[in-house]
């Protein structure tokens, strides 16, 4: 694997053969042993919603922004970032494992250059798998669109950076893609979806997630890892309007649906996508385990927001309080998980053995692959 590494990187330019084969050296002698396994990964790419949204929608016209405290209070150093967290993202803990820095968001007019070899966020929040998903928040980059700013802006300039073609750059770049939980949400539950059409709408749903894998493989990509659906209908922003302070049942059926058809799509499609890799992080069952034993997990309230929300009932109020045991809470907003909730859910994904949780193998072992 080391030695596929160094032939890969010496391909790209055989002019600086030297001295990368001496950057590449220096860096198998200093880096931690246990951390070699995950370098043959040079970066990754994020796509997807708020759960990944870094900071896009500061950039944008839309209601459905972070870029204000108490979000980012407990980021380093504390500031709100665009993230709709108290401080990392999952994206973001799950790179800290992989020795991945931090990546920018490719609106961010410094995202360019040397600042993008080891990858760019194109999360936005509200944006989902469908074209349409999130509208009600105003202007959006749907899951479409971010691969498009990836193929047109990104790419090519990676391909300039690096002096190699996509080809030879992308198969060493994960890709991590967390969508479908806005387009029930904010999609076919509001617009008057039925249970009796769920089912179609979700196949299609599939279907439209199919054709922008496709898209980013004929680009490239070969390694994905897809995060699945929260337990939606446990929100405290639906907990709040639903009797008793329960979860909805309804949603929570959705999400279990497609996860379900998600994990039936990656076995088609690896199939089918010749050299492709994927791993299927489910959310939900971390998530309910959290919610149904939180002691036993670290947590005290699974049921209502850190924060002091907003107008809306979902965001958090700007300079509003908070929750000092932030901690022990699942959910920061009425909507997005804590950044202890997302630290377990980044773990699980790096490293479980529990094909429920992640399916067919694990984040660290798809690095090494």
């Amino acid at each position: 694997m080391i030695m596929a590494m160094i032939t890969s990187l010496l391909s790209c330019s055989p002019t600086h053969t030297h001295i990368l084969f001496m950057l590449v050296l220096f860096s198998l002698h200093t880096m931690p042993k246990q951390a070699t396994a995950t370098r043959s990964l040079h970066g990754m790419f994020a796509f997807g919603s708020s759960i990944v949204d870094n900071g896009n929608n500061n950039y944008i016209a839309t209601l459905g922004k972070a870029n204000y405290l108490p979000y980012g209070v407990d980021f380093r150093p504390p500031r709100p970032t665009g993230r709709f967290s108290n401080g990392k993202n999952v994206v973001d803990l799950l790179g800290d494992l992989l020795r991945i820095p931090l990546l920018l968001p490719v609106l961010d007019p410094t995202a360019k250059g040397s600042r993008i070899r080891h990858g760019v966020n194109y999360g936005s929040g509200g944006a989902g798998i469908l074209n349409d998903t999130g509208s009600v928040t105003g202007m959006v980059m749907n899951l479409d669109q971010q691969i498009s700013k990836f193929e047109e802006v990104t790419l090519q300039e990676l391909e300039f950076l690096l002096s190699c073609t996509r080809e030879q750059i992308l198969p060493h770049y994960l890709f991590f893609i967390a969508a479908g939980g806005n387009d029930y949400q904010f999609n076919y539950f509001p617009n008057g979806g039925s249970m009796p059409n769920l089912r179609n709408f979700t196949e299609n749903l599939i279907a439209a997630y199919s054709h922008r894998l496709k898209r980013l493989y004929k680009l490239g990509a070969r390694k994905f890892a897809l995060l699945a659906v929260n337990p939606i209908g446990c929100g405290p922003v639906i907990r709040a309007n639903t009797p008793g302070n329960r979860c909805q049942s309804n949603l929570n059926l959705a999400a279990r649906l497609f996860n379900k058809r998600l994990i039936c799509l990656v076995d088609t499609l690896k199939d089918q996508l010749s050299g492709s890799r994927f791993v299927v992080i489910n959310p939900y069952y971390i998530i309910m385990d959290i919610i149904d034993h939180p002691a036993l997990n670290g947590f005290s309230n699974v049921k209502s927001a850190c924060c002091e929300l907003s107008i809306t009932g979902i965001l958090c109020k700007a300079f509003g309080e908070i929750c000092s045991n932030r901690n022990s809470f699942a959910y920061f907003d009425a909507q997005h998980s804590t950044e202890a909730v997302s630290a377990i859910i980044a773990s699980t994904a790096y490293s479980s053995t529990n094909i429920t949780l992640v399916y067919p193998t694990n984040v660290q072992q798809l690095s090494q692959l």
